[in-house]
């Protein structure tokens, strides 16, 4: 069992420059990739506006999505599809290719997170599905996670850029004073600023939900 993950673009059409989003998304997702190595196989473009990737844990897809959403620049954002369950590969004469249940329950993911966005639930941007056959404990857990999510991302998606760069480098382990010096603010601003925007409480959360990562 692994953890799939589809993501699309938010607002691909208002895009003005898709070349040079593009490039972002794999600079960005390169960049996280390299400081916090937590996926199997990081993000790559498919078709169209999405990306596909794998990670090994729920745990670890929980910690990089956030990853990625913090450190994606202001405008630029995805939607995150998170598939639990088998992928296989397909021989291809052309490239490796994978499917399974574990995308297709990836898939239904990002059809449900991306039906909330536009109905009740505006800030959502990540979803789990388990694929049939999961055990009692594995169903309460994705229950749990995207209890959890639905809150992240509400906190998230309201950060300014900066706030979301200091919450990225909180996770990578950077100290108050390390973060202030970047941004050129005082260590007591860095403070308020994680207090502020809720990224002190988002950290907590995945530290509790991973039971590791902060």
């Amino acid at each position: 069992m692994v953890v799939a993950v589809i993501a699309d673009i938010v607002g691909s059409r208002r895009l003005r420059d898709r070349a040079a989003a593009q490039r972002m998304f794999d600079e960005t997702i390169a960049r996280v990739q390299r400081e916090h190595p937590l996926a199997d196989q990081p993000l790559q473009p498919t078709v169209g506006d999405e990306q596909q990737g794998v990670y090994s844990t729920l745990d670890d897809a929980l910690a990089g999505v956030l990853l990625l959403q913090l450190a994606l620049p202001e405008g630029i954002e995805f939607r995150y599809g998170l598939g639990i369950g088998e992928i296989r590969a397909i021989e291809s004469a052309h490239r490796e290719l994978t499917d399974g249940p574990g995308w297709w329950a990836a898939r239904e993911a990002i059809e449900t997170v991306h039906a909330r966005q536009e109905r009740a639930v505006p800030t959502a941007r990540s979803w789990i599905v388990a694929a049939p056959g999961q055990d009692e404990g594995m169903e309460s857990r994705v229950s749990t996670s995207n209890a959890y999510l639905l809150a992240r991302d509400a906190i998230v998606v309201r950060m300014t850029e900066r706030e979301r760069r200091l919450a990225y480098g909180r996770i990578g382990g950077l100290s108050q004073s390390a973060l202030a010096e970047q941004e050129g603010i005082t260590q007591p601003a860095v403070s308020k600023a994680l207090r502020s925007s809720g990224a002190a409480a988002l950290l907590d959360g995945l530290a509790l939900m991973t039971g590791e990562r902060s």
